[in-house]
Formats: C-alpha cells, sequence, structure tokens
C-alpha cells in the first residue's frame, strides 16, 4: 500500500512503478508453462542450411492406419490432399482411435485410384470398402450422419459412416468401431499454431495437431547409427508417419527452422515451422506386422532427444508447419529454409 500512495503521489515514482509492473507481467507471461519463452537473443541463430530437395512424400487417409508413397500431392493449408480426413473411433466413448492403444490398426491399408478418385481401403491386402476419394455433401447426407466427436480433449463435427461398412473393421480391431469423415467445421489450430502466435486463423482435419509434418533422412540416419551400436535393428522412416521427407544436410539441425520454401523452377509455397514434433512410443510400432518393440526407438531418442524446453520429457523427431498458402508439391522440389530460430517451444494444444 505504501507503494501506491508513494506513486500515487509523486509523478516519477508513477512512472518507475508502471514499469515495474509490466516487466513483472512479461517475466510472468514468458515464462509460466505452456506460454511462448521471452526471445534468446544474445544466443546467435542457426546458420541457414544448404538447399536440399523433396526425396519422399507421404499421405495417411485414415488417422493411425497404414499411409502410401505419392509423386505428388495438393497442398492444402489443412495438409495434404487426403491426409487425416478419415479416422475411427469407439463408439462406445465416441472419442478417437490411434495405434498408441491399438497397434492392429496399422495393418489396415489404405489406395488412393486418381483415375476413379476414389480410397479403397484394405485389411492386410484384402480389399474391404471402396469410397469417395473426395466425397460430395449429397453423398454423404445418403450415407452417413453428421454428429460430433472427440479428438485431443475437443469436440469436432464428422461424418459417421454406416454401421454396415464399418462392421469388418470392428471385427478385426475387436472392438465396435465407426469411420468418420471431417466435416464441414474447421478444427482451429491450438498450441504453437494457435491465431494469437500464428497471427492468422489456420485449420487441420484429424491430424494431431499441425498440418504437415517435415522430416529429414540425414537425422535418422544418426539415430539408426545409435541403434546399431546398442545392438538394435534400423528402423524405416515410416515409423514416424511423416508428410514431407528430405535428404538432409547434417542430422538435427532441423530444430532452429522457422520457415521453408517449396519450388520448383517456376513457383513457390511457404510453410512456417510451428513446432517440433513431440513423440510418444508409436514409432515403436513396427507398420508391416503391429509388432511393438518393448523399447525402442524410444529408449534411445529418450537419451538424446528431450530438447524442447516446452515438454522436456518427450523426445523431438520432425517438424510441425503450417501451410502459408497451397499448390502442387512434388518429389524433386527444392527446399530450403528461408529463417532460422532459437525459440522453439512447445505449448501442450490442450490448455
Amino acid at each position: 500500500m505504501a507503494l501506491l500512495d508513494v506513486a500515487r503521489d509523486n509523478p516519477l515514482s508513477n512512472i518507475l512503478f508502471t514499469v515495474v509492473l509490466a516487466t513483472l507481467f512479461l517475466l510472468h507471461h514468458f515464462h509460466q508453462p505452456g506460454s511462448q519463452p521471452a526471445p534468446t537473443s544474445s544466443k546467435p541463430l542457426p546458420s541457414i542450411p544448404p538447399s536440399d530437395v523433396i526425396i519422399g512424400l507421404r499421405v495417411y487417409p485414415i488417422k493411425s492406419c497404414r499411409g502410401f508413397d505419392v509423386e505428388s500431392a495438393r497442398l492444402l493449408r489443412t495438409g495434404l490432399d487426403l491426409d487425416r480426413n478419415w479416422m475411427f473411433i469407439s463408439t462406445e466413448t465416441r472419442e478417437f482411435l490411434t495405434i498408441r492403444s491399438n497397434s492392429n490398426m496399422t495393418l489396415i491399408r489404405t489406395a488412393f485410384y486418381a483415375e476413379t478418385d476414389m480410397l479403397n481401403i484394405f485389411i492386410h491386402k484384402n480389399k474391404i470398402v471402396e469410397i469417395p476419394a473426395h466425397p460430395t455433401t449429397e453423398w454423404l447426407r445418403s450415407n452417413a450422419e453428421l454428429r460430433k466427436a472427440g479428438i485431443w480433449g475437443e469436440q469436432t463435427d464428422a461424418w459417421e459412416y454406416k454401421a454396415s461398412l464399418t462392421q469388418p473393421f470392428s471385427d478385426f480391431l475387436n472392438a465396435d468401431v465407426r469411420l468418420l469423415y471431417k466435416g464441414p467445421t474447421p478444427r482451429v489450430l491450438r498450441g504453437c499454431g494457435a491465431p494469437k502466435l500464428l497471427g492468422r486463423t489456420e485449420a487441420t482435419k484429424f491430424a494431431d495437431m499441425m498440418p504437415v509434418l517435415v522430416v529429414s533422412m540425414a537425422s535418422i540416419g544418426e539415430l539408426n547409427e545409435r541403434l546399431v551400436r546398442a545392438g538394435e535393428k534400423e528402423i524405416e522412416i515410416e515409423r514416424f508417419r511423416p508428410n514431407i521427407i528430405i535428404r538432409g544436410s547434417e542430422p538435427w539441425n532441423e530444430d532452429g527452422w522457422k520457415t521453408l520454401r517449396l519450388s520448383d523452377g517456376e513457383g513457390a509455397l511457404e510453410l512456417e515451422v510451428v513446432s517440433r514434433c513431440l513423440r510418444c512410443q508409436v514409432p515403436n510400432v513396427n507398420p508391416e506386422t503391429a509388432d511393438k518393440h518393448p523399447r525402442q526407438p524410444w529408449d534411445q531418442l529418450v537419451k538424446y532427444r528431450r530438447i524442447d524446453p516446452g515438454f522436456k520429457f518427450k523426445p523431438s523427431f520432425g517438424m510441425l508447419c503450417v501451410p502459408r498458402e497451397e499448390g502442387l508439391v512434388e518429389l524433386g522440389m527444392n527446399f530450403n529454409v528461408t529463417a532460422t530460430t532459437n525459440d522453439h517451444f512447445f505449448i501442450n494444444p490442450m490448455k
């Protein structure tokens, strides 16, 4: 109370008092858990890596099910076309299902046929169902029901396919499940992609958090060296379920990426790198067999990749990105980092 009294009676004290309050506010805001930290301007920025090239593109139409390689894909604001447009839910809880709870989901495969614009869904190699890859609203109204479902602590609308279509998957997964297609209401990005941090409002379909995951072969190469030295087998990049794969100039330089440019000589697409991808134990699951390794690569990653100050328990692999515009992405496109940062700080999207 004495400080307030002095501030009221003395203009200079009033100014100083205001400055102190502002400083305390900033310190509290930038250092509370789940908030973006103050910029570390005293630390030199990471150098811009050499120009690279896109050597892989992968699409996963159904969340946590098997995806496939493509030579090109349309990059939408919500991610690669078809990527995570569908997901399975538990009929009992109406919550999304993933490999985390049922590793057999990776044995459900998908294939896209551009000439007919159809998506085929297989269990192992047996085709179970064929559905439109880009269903019209009229088709959905005739074959599905618009309902709500839960994903990472939020409710979103989705077209729920008929139980008769889903029954073979329920039998295979030994659970009563339904297949859903993302509804018309955008799933606005949260966490590091929230509008107040990104500076604009963007959305995604059924991806965990962000529209696009970019990974480097140089980094998985370094991880595999460590696994081999520990007496384990090498693993494939598919375990990390990426969208865009680059060759990589040196391991882990992606940790400092801030903005990216994909170009082919005629046009360019820009992406913002908003967060490291913090990992659970999904990469422990072999996508070919659904067998889950009891330790690797989780144990190896935990030893040296717990680097994000926002969530120090989980290791990082790959970078989560948000497109600035839409266009065609193809194998062989130039991949350039246009800006770097020291300030990546994971923010829990469920807060």
